[in-house]
């Protein structure tokens, strides 16, 4: 197909009031296998702990291993590959991921298979930072905000669905016929991608800009720093949501716990989805609000199932559209610029991961996780401060740009 000049606006073949859904759902999957990659060993340290003969906190650094090659590689990479053609790009990081999980699945070697996650990581990094601005591309300019909802659904998906199908799946399965899978699913994608998906030129080189000044530009900075409070947040409770139930009495219903997050996640990329090209700004204002409510419900329900389930569902809610906000504010923001500062967002979004994890930790060693509610509160709240200022830059009042071609 022929390829296209760099910019935000599609090709003049998709320039019509329709979503390439087809299209749309290679990014889709293209997100959900780097997401399932990142966190389904979680559900399988047993038998990954047996099988490379380590202990199972060894084999939870397959997770984080995973996590620092895409937070170390998404912005050096991302910049320095900003001229070439965009397909290419992105058939040569899915290539990684077919590459090192087939590696991890064959390899009986620590060491070895922490270093092939670190290159599948780093492969992951490369493919969030195109993500967004390459499915924004593929639609008028007034649907790009919906496009990136459909190409991001693969996120909450995988998020929801991966420790415990990893779990599941390794019930039945040796755990490295489970790379496998993710293996041949990603080789199916490199054609789906390679046959249906319109390449495009890369930026051309006297319209790129160093790093620094795309991180200066006015709104980018706030938008990470509401992206790492959010997460950061999120992943406190997320990481360890099973001793937090066990405080209020139902450690026993951690699976219907993660079912009405995962659902109501549907639920939020939905609604997200529907109304985010009109009302980006109302709806990142309502989103915080909605966590921020589910954390006051959580902080003082004590032991009522009901209300500890209905302030999951308005988690889920809350966090389904987060990514697809987020990365549509940034990419609205950056401009020609989109691909770096996705980049950026990467490296964020795995650094927010990680210290979550590690807040949590601390505070649950020292002070036990009823403290967690009130603790995520506090960078909510900061979240909501700095949307609130974003009128003019960032978080804009008003509508997307539309109709721009």
């Amino acid at each position: 197909m022929d390829k296209q000049q760099y910019s935000s606006s599609p090709c003049s073949s998709e320039s019509v009031d329709h979503m390439p859904l087809f299209k749309l759902l290679a990014f889709t999957m293209a997100g959900f296998l780097t997401i399932m990659t990142e966190t389904m060993p979680a559900g399988l340290l047993p038998q990954i702990s047996q099988g490379l003969q380590i202990s199972q906190a060894q084999a939870g650094q397959l997770i984080s291993i995973f996590a620092f090659g895409s937070a170390v590689a998404a912005i050096p990479i991302i910049y320095l590959t900003q001229s070439w053609n965009r397909r290419p790009l992105f058939l040569m990081a899915i290539s990684g991921l077919f590459i090192f999980n087939s590696l991890t699945a064959l390899s009986d070697h620590y060491l070895l298979t922490l270093f092939v996650r670190f290159i599948g990581g780093m492969c992951a990094g490369i493919i969030w930072g195109l993500l967004a601005g390459y499915a924004r591309r593929l639609v008028p300019t007034h649907l790009q905000g919906r496009a990136l909802a459909i190409a991001g659904v693969g996120q909450p998906i995988a998020l929801s669905l991966g420790v415990p199908l990893g779990a599941w799946l390794g019930q039945y399965f040796a755990w490295q016929n489970i790379f496998w899978i993710i293996s041949v699913l990603s080789f199916i994608l490199l054609f789906w991608i390679q046959f249906s998906v319109p390449d495009f030129a890369g930026q051309a080189r006297q319209k790129q800009i160093p790093i620094h000044r795309v991180f200066l530009i006015a709104g980018i900075p706030s938008i990470l720093i509401t992206l790492f409070c959010w997460i950061l947040a999120h992943n406190i409770l997320y990481t360890y949501i099973a001793a937090f139930l066990n405080t209020v009495g139902l450690a026993h219903q951690l699976d219907l716990a993660l079912m009405i997050f995962g659902i109501s996640s549907f639920i939020g990329i939905w609604f997200i989805g529907i109304n985010i090209d009109k009302k980006l700004r109302n709806l990142t204002l309502f989103s915080l609000v909605l966590f921020a409510l589910s954390l006051f419900i959580l902080a003082f329900a004590k032991s009522s199932p009901f209300l500890i389930f209905a302030s999951i569902a308005f988690w889920g809610m809350s966090f389904g559209g987060a990514p697809t906000l987020l990365q549509t504010a940034l990419a609205d923001t950056a401009g020609e610029n989109a691909d770096i500062a996705q980049s950026m967002l990467v490296t964020v979004f795995n650094f927010a991961i990680a210290c979550g994890g590690f807040i949590g930790g601390y505070l649950l060693q020292h002070y036990g996780a009823k403290i967690f509610p009130s603790s995520m509160l506090i960078f909510i709240l900061f979240s909501l401060v700095i949307v609130c200022l974003g009128k003019k830059h960032g978080f804009k009042i008003g509508h997307r740009p539309s109709g721009q071609h």
